[in-house]
């Protein structure tokens, strides 16, 4: 049996029915049934043959590679799914690390839907219901945590009280190896590690399949926006050759590519305006393998400032009026001051006065090439009034005619931000309410049609691609009520304590 387990909690140790933005629903309240959302949106990954996960995530396979490196045996090592850690832990198990992105339920989409509807996230769910395994307790194994959302707890209260022995906040390559073997060895574990920022050629290699064919092409973004982590700052792109190697794993086990950057638009380039040529290799490279290659998030700015670009891209992928490409992307806010203030970085190589402007273009641009954003907003920037939200507001207004999908989020204190203030539905005023309601309408209006269209959703399947339809209908439906309300910039939660 082995001396470390490495797992996740349910909601990341999925598929997500072939489709990574799916994964979204994790940060989704528990106001429907587990089995639902299983079914629907986070099917369990099946066990493999040897009992352990046959995928798992990128950053626990990057540990995972660590460990191997440093002289621990494949024997000695196992990543298994949350609901099999019991099949491998004996007498010699004496660590789990564990890959969280949400584990309170804090992050901005969390927040932003627990607070509205009143219920506990299903990644805060799923991350309680694994640490609290009786036999994780008995046996007394050494718990150490890292990923996105370890930020979450940071507090030592919280970490006795959840049996978390090390927290790793930041990139964890360098320093794992050192963590578990004093963890095997029986040596006292620090409460709280700070990761530093791996270079390049510490970043491993991964060993055995990612999730949905997840390739790590480059870290951080160096655009300075004031409410992400520092660790983004310091932007490194890993080579080619350890790009398709990577593939050539997830290829071999059945699975597409799933390029992964916090701009992809933006691999190799030297500043904020996209290398063309080595963009183009990349992709080309990718595509001498299959043509199953996707993206998970890019720059607006990046899209519109070499349209030329995503011209090619559009070619290369065989993109069409039914045939559809997409990533992550983040507007944010629509005030140009809010821009200016807290996020010009993004804005680059365009001014961040124009920022609005920057968004309606590249939204234009995208849906020309058949590419469309699905993008984050953030309601309570500091320093953000009525005045700020209103421009948002009507931005969102304006490129309701392209094809895309915008999601709000409530502002959560990270990065340079971290001392501020939570925002909630509390902090709501008129503007925000009548903001809601705008993107509510613009996402009923294009999410059913991009479920029919976009390439990422094609492979859930007739019935399941119906169910997510039904879903988003029956959310429509429900919501009316309320949203008449919201466009008066009223507050429709009063709906409930008036019984209506």
């Amino acid at each position: 049996m082995p001396k470390i387990i490495l797992t996740a909690d349910q909601t990341m140790m999925s598929e997500y029915n072939n489709n990574e933005f799916l994964g979204f629903a994790a940060c989704f309240p528990t106001v429907i049934s587990e089995w639902l959302f299983k079914k629907i949106f986070c099917p369990p990954i099946k066990r493999g043959k040897d009992g352990r996960a046959p995928f798992a995530n990128c950053g626990t396979r990057k540990i995972e590679a660590v460990l191997l490196a440093s002289g621990f045996s494949e024997d000695e090592v196992a990543v298994v799914r949350p609901q099999d850690i019991d099949m491998f832990i004996d007498d010699e198990t004496m660590a789990i690390g564990i890959t969280t992105n949400d584990p309170l339920g804090l992050g901005p989409a969390s927040s932003t839907f627990s607070t509205l509807l009143g219920k506990e996230t299903f990644s805060a769910y799923s991350f309680r219901k694994l640490v609290s395994n009786p036999l994780i307790w008995k046996k007394n194994i050494k718990l150490i945590v890292g990923g996105p959302g370890a930020w979450q707890l940071e507090d030592e209260r919280i970490r006795a009280k959840m049996g978390i022995d090390t927290v790793v906040l930041g990139e964890g390559e360098l320093e794992a190896a050192e963590l578990f073997r004093k963890a095997v060895e029986g040596e006292a574990l620090p409460g709280f590690v700070h990761g530093g920022v791996v270079p390049l050629d510490k970043i491993p290699n991964v060993r055995n399949p990612t999730i949905n064919g997840l390739v790590e092409i480059a870290r951080g973004c160096g655009r300075g926006c004031k409410f992400c982590n520092p660790t983004m700052q310091e932007f490194r792109c890993r080579e080619i050759p350890d790009i398709i190697r990577e593939a050539k794993i997830n290829l071999d086990a059945g699975k597409g590519i799933l390029l992964h950057a916090e701009d992809v638009l933006r691999y190799k380039a030297d500043g904020p305006v996209p290398n063309k040529e080595a963009v183009v290799e990349l992709f080309r490279e990718c595509l001498n393998l299959t043509d199953k290659v996707f993206i998970s998030h890019f720059a607006l700015a990046s899209a519109l400032s070499k349209p030329e670009l995503l011209e090619e891209l559009k070619d290369m992928l065989g993109l069409g009026p039914k045939y559809w490409y997409t990533g992550q992307t983040g507007i944010e806010t629509g005030s140009p001051r809010i821009a200016k203030m807290e996020l010009a970085g993004k804005a680059l190589p365009f001014r961040a006065e124009d920022w609005p402007q920057i968004v309606r273009d590249a939204h234009g641009v995208m849906n020309d090439n058949y590419w469309y954003p699905c993008s984050t907003l953030i309601f309570g920037i500091p320093g953000e009034t009525q005045d700020d939200v209103r421009m948002t507001r009507e931005l969102v207004e304006d490129v309701n005619r392209y094809k895309s999908l915008v999601v709000p989020l409530f502002f959560v204190p990270i990065g340079v931000l971290q001392k501020e203030r939570f925002f909630g539905p509390d902090d709501m005023g008129p503007e925000h309410w009548k903001l809601l309601a705008t993107c509510m309408e613009h996402d009923f209006k294009w999410a059913p049609r991009l479920a029919s269209d976009s390439i990422g959703l094609s492979g859930m399947g007739m019935l399941k691609g119906f169910g997510l339809k039904t879903i988003i209908g029956t959310m429509e439906r429900k919501s009316k009520k309320y949203m008449k309300l919201m466009k008066e910039g009223e507050n429709p939660m009063k709906l409930s304590e008036e019984g209506i």
